[in-house]
């Protein structure tokens, strides 16, 4: 038998009689003929070497990362990622690796999840994390999950300017689980969660909220009292975070909140076209039994001496499915340990200095169009205020972080267009999520940027 091919001829002669067909064709008779295809316009069998030209080729027609400067953003991001990062992760023991509950097999696994929970739990400053997640939007809808378990409650209200997408998800979760989702809407001049509407939300039914901490403008929310207020009424503080931000702000632990959700793909693992993502979620000690998924733990062997385990798997593979806390049954093992190295090798200052140099290169970016180096465009949340008087403006414009918004003279769709003519990738088109946004921009910023790629892109503003 061919070693590639799970079905001999006989196979399927044997197959056909027992159904009754009396060939393959017969089994796709409810298609149309002309709607079927005949075959295959495959070109003739070229040289390894010759294929190799080819791909590469069709791959230059792309206009990617890698050899464009990229301006977009928007919960995906183009950080820069060390050798080192894919040369240790791809070694073949992790790699391969798949759920490690043979402990006495899987020790290094096992170690290198519990160092990405410490890790997950130093970023947030919260107690416990669990061993990750699919990603920032299941994150989110899991934290909520945990809310309605603990609170007893079913609402949950989360804040219009949190990832559209996560929010889609969230709500996609609570229709399941006949819950409701309500959400607060933004402060139009300052781009940020309005806390009047968060206080008129908050009643007796509301199980927790979910409050961004750089917010999908990019603007950095205060979000210093909002715990505070949340808990008063008897709900949980959720908080979503981008963790390379959490090399310059207070983790959300100390704020206050009793859970973190955020995205961990900037944290060494490349964009890949949207995926995988990485989900990361931190609580407080009191919700560890709550958690999602698996978490693994420190314990001794018969000679005393450490080692890890599985400690606590709540999902319904392992336990009566009416205790379990969620049906998520894995992890992104892979890409967790892909942000263990990455924040190994950056250590707490490498990881403060590429936040610092988000933030101040996207701010050079946004104070020289404060300086008239593109007429036309105006900064948002600034009471509409051109640019070139918004640095001057009695209230300075909303505090950013690697992202900010720009109104556009004209449509950002036709400007990405012309962009990507001359190798540069532009911005999110903001009306596609907020339609009341026309022709307002998402612009990103990272390290990898140089002053050369901010100068080129005013250049082609102008």
């Amino acid at each position: 038998m061919n070693t590639y091919s799970p079905l001999t001829d006989q196979d399927k002669k044997e197959m056909l009689a027992t159904i009754g067909a009396s060939s393959v064709d017969e089994l796709f008779s409810d298609i149309p003929k002309e709607k079927r295809l005949t075959g295959l316009n495959v070109p003739a069998p070229i040289s390894e070497i010759e294929l190799e030209k080819e791909m590469t080729a069709l791959a230059a027609k792309n206009l990617s990362a890698k050899n464009a400067a990229c301006f977009l953003g928007a919960g995906s991001y183009n950080h820069f990622i060390p050798a080192a990062v894919k040369h240790l992760v791809m070694r073949s023991e992790f790699y391969t690796a798949y759920t490690p509950y043979q402990p006495e097999i899987s020790q290094g696994m096992l170690q290198a999840i519990f160092e990405y929970q410490t890790y997950a739990c130093l970023l947030t400053g919260l107690d416990v994390s669990n061993a990750s997640l699919y990603d920032g939007a299941t994150a989110l809808a899991e934290a909520a999950s945990i809310a309605y378990h603990k609170t007893g409650r079913n609402k949950i209200l989360v804040s219009s300017v949190v990832h559209p997408e996560w929010r889609a998800v969230l709500k996609t979760y609570a229709k399941a689980m006949d819950k409701i989702v309500e959400e607060i809407p933004y402060d139009p001049a300052t781009g940020t969660t309005s806390l009047s509407a968060l206080k008129n939300a908050l009643k007796d039914d509301v199980a927790a909220v979910a409050l961004p901490q750089v917010n999908f403008f990019g603007i950095i929310e205060d979000l210093s009292a909002a715990a505070e207020t949340i808990k008063k009424n008897g709900s949980l503080a959720i908080a979503t975070f981008d963790p390379i931000s959490l090399g310059l702000l207070t983790p959300p632990g100390e704020l206050g909140f009793d859970l973190a959700v955020g995205e961990g793909q900037s944290l060494g693992n490349a964009m890949n076209l949207g995926g995988p993502g990485l989900g990361m979620i931190a609580a407080k000690k009191e919700l560890v039994r709550f958690l999602p998924g698996r978490i693994v733990g420190q314990t001794v062997d018969h000679h005393g001496k450490r080692c890890f385990v599985l400690t606590l798997q709540a999902r319904e593979q392992h336990i009566r499915r009416e205790k379990a806390s969620s049906n998520i049954c894995s992890n992104e093992a892979l890409c967790a340990l892909t942000a263990t190295v990455y924040l190994s090798l950056l250590g707490k200052n490498g990881l403060k200095k590429v936040a610092e140099l988000c933030l101040n290169k996207a701010n050079y970016l946004r104070e020289k169009l404060a300086a008239g180096a593109a007429p036309g465009f105006a900064l948002a949340f600034a009471k509409g205020e051109p640019l070139a008087r918004a640095a001057h403006a009695a209230r300075a414009p909303s505090p950013i972080f690697k992202e900010f918004v720009v109104k556009c003279p004209a449509s950002p769709v036709a400007l990405n267009k012309k962009l990507a003519e001359k190798n540069i990738i532009g911005g999110l088109a903001l009306e596609r999520y907020y339609p009341e946004l026309k022709n307002h921009w998402l612009l990103c910023v990272t390290e990898v940027l140089g002053k050369r790629d901010l100068d080129y892109f005013l250049g082609l503003l102008r």
